[in-house]
């Protein structure tokens, strides 16, 4: 892979470099369960821009994120707020079959420099998806800033998203805009008493070519994506879910 300069950021690391050795190894392997499919793919087939907006302490819009992704080479970035409210992603990497090898982090201190790293990732080939992390509603993120980056992920072929952190929705040139936020977990087929596969409640607010709605996600592990189950409209209002059944 080429090697992608940061001149203006704070931070730049592999994300294997700052875990424990041997952490994440063949994890993901062992914990497949059987689900059935879906006819409602979370993600296009072809790469493109979306936005995930997340609740504040609740890493979900992080998994849900990563759970989308295509296996490959990952530019993920940060900014300052976004590390220090949410933390990093590593953990959830190698649960959803992500190689911590190919996961480039980049810590930026504002938003300005996450949507500048953005920009360049995506411009490199070698990458698979490039996710920016920005938090509150900085005046950097417009319109403009989003169409840029729609252009460049299409133009590139590369999957882009950003995670929004405790903010407004605003206007967006990206093609999907969801809401996601913790649902209690489900069952687990070893043990009753434990937590299960984490579950998320998705709402699709905008899409281009696809009806809004709202979803109860889970990952499935025989065809490697996010599947949705659409909620029924009584239960499509936001559960508070049980602290000890979140699960991100």
């Amino acid at each position: 892979m080429p090697k992608i300069e940061f001149p203006a950021l704070s931070g730049l690391a592999k994300a294997s470099d700052l875990l424990p050795p041997g952490y994440g190894s063949g994890a993901g392997e062992g914990d497949k369960q059987g689900r059935g499919a879906s006819d409602a793919p979370a993600l296009p087939v072809d790469p493109t821009y979306w936005e995930v907006f997340g609740a504040a302490m609740d890493a979900s819009a992080i998994t849900f994120t990563l759970a989308q992704i295509p296996h490959g080479a990952i530019l993920w970035i940060q900014d300052e707020m976004s590390m220090i409210e949410m933390g990093m992603p590593t953990l959830s990497m190698s649960r959803y079959g992500h190689d911590l090898e190919e996961l480039l982090f980049v810590k930026a201190k504002n938003a300005d420099d996450v949507l500048w790293a953005m920009m360049e990732g995506l411009s490199c080939t070698s990458l698979t998806a490039v996710v920016g992390e920005i938090y509150g509603d900085p005046k950097a993120l417009d319109f403009v800033a989003t169409k840029r980056l729609l252009h460049r992920a299409e133009q590139q072929g590369i999957h882009a998203a950003t995670i929004r952190w405790a903010a407004n929705v605003s206007l967006s040139a990206a093609r999907l805009r969801w809401r996601v936020t913790s649902l209690p977990s489900g069952p687990c087929l070893y043990d009753p008493q434990s937590i299960g596969e984490p579950r998320w409640r998705a709402e699709l607010f905008r899409a281009q070519g696809r009806a809004p709605g709202v979803w109860q996600a889970e990952y499935d592990w025989d065809a490697a994506r996010v599947r949705l189950d659409r909620l029924p409209r009584a239960s499509q209002r936001q559960p508070v879910p049980d602290e000890d059944e979140m699960t991100f």
